[in-house]
């Protein structure tokens, strides 16, 4: 059902995006260059394009739905069509393609909870069908206690890190850290659990490693499937081509990135002092620029529905707090702090100060 709008809203979207969005469809010139549809954008944003024209830069600090795609749902179903004939998603696959040679990309990933469970099974079946590399996939579980070792394929490499606190929020920082220190990978792709890729998703990310960029990030595009639409594609009963995506995004820092070990290490890893939700992506953000960076986005993922963690928004108000408070701190010092600390080992994360930022999430310790 397509969302309530004003007839000038409607107006005004058919006379100002609509015309673009239509030559945004149209065919690529060849091979080499860029599809047109990745150069689409809002009327009031502007976009860099690299030099080969393959991808596009959001020139705004924040995260931004289409328009278009909110005030005609439809046209949002054509662009994501359109997006995966392009990259297509290969969904259900239960273990990767076997390549004689040593791991390349190492996806990681944090879980916790069995709620999430089939998200992340999913996810971790379209990683299986990444092609012309050789990979591995890490799952984190961050726990009270072990819950979905049984239920992963048996390719997929398994942690488990206990709670230090019992009532100690989800921490992705934390989790990424750990996946890292085990990791195989010349290249880590740092990976949400309820993201869906193209099968050639990591063998782009190793194109741009080839050419000498450290980290890599080719979002385009997320599209956000509503309840009914993720339990379909959850349970086999839709096909990709079957939904309509309730937003599109742009411009998100976090989800999935892809960074080289070494300069993974140089930078410190992730802050783990974010515990909870948001901020851990914009202040690692900040700190990858000083390395070789990719941030032309070409590619296409899917966001699975879920919901809301129980406290997000609370925790979501303080890291931004703690976010705005590192962001004032110079990005060559936090380097320097961050790499002086052995990140992801649970130890450590109990006796350094992320702990007293993880109390003043939690509000006590036991």
């Amino acid at each position: 059902m397509e969302p309530k709008t004003t007839v000038r809203v409607r107006l005004g979207a058919t006379a100002l995006d609509l015309p673009r969005f239509v030559y945004s469809m149209r065919p690529a010139r060849s091979a080499r260059k860029g599809r047109p549809w990745v150069f689409f954008s809002n009327r009031n944003e502007t976009l860099a394009i690299d030099a080969a024209g393959i991808g596009a830069r959001c020139n705004w600090q924040w995260t931004s739905d289409l328009h278009i795609a909110k005030v005609f749902p439809a046209l949002g179903r054509r662009l994501m069509k359109r997006a995966f004939t392009d990259w297509p998603v290969k969904l259900k696959r239960e273990s990767p393609l076997k390549y004689d040679s040593d791991i390349q990309v190492s996806f990681v990933i944090g879980h916790r909870g069995k709620a999430r469970l089939p998200h992340l099974l999913e996810t971790v079946g379209c990683i299986a069908a990444q092609r012309n590399c050789a990979f591995e996939c890490i799952v984190v579980e961050q726990s009270r206690a072990p819950e979905i070792k049984d239920a992963l394929p048996g390719w997929v490499r398994y942690i488990y890190t206990p709670l230090p606190i019992s009532n100690m929020p989800y921490s992705r920082a934390w989790a990424l850290n750990a996946g890292a220190r085990a990791a195989l990978g010349e290249v880590l792709v740092l990976h949400d659990n309820d993201l869906l890729i193209p099968e050639h998703y990591a063998s782009e990310i190793l194109a741009r490693v080839a050419e000498g960029y450290e980290v890599v990030d080719l979002k385009r595009f997320i599209f956000y499937l509503n309840g009914t639409d993720t339990a379909g594609v959850l349970s086999g009963d839709m096909s990709l081509d079957d939904v309509t995506p309730e937003r599109v995004l742009q411009n998100a820092k976090g989800g999935s990135l892809a960074i080289t070990r070494q300069a993974y290490r140089k930078l410190g890893g992730f802050d783990e002092a974010f515990v909870g939700w948001g901020g851990e992506d914009d202040e690692f953000w900040e700190r990858a620029q000083t390395r070789s960076v990719w941030p032309y986005g070409y590619m296409p993922l899917i966001h699975l529905w879920h919901d809301a963690p129980e406290g997000k928004v609370q925790h979501g108000e303080l890291n931004m707090e703690l976010l705005n408070a590192r962001s004032a701190i110079p990005v060559r010092e936090r380097i320097q702090r961050l790499s002086d600390r052995a990140a992801g080992r649970r130890e450590e994360l109990c006796s350094s100060s992320a702990l007293s930022d993880t109390a003043r999430h939690t509000v006590s310790i036991p």
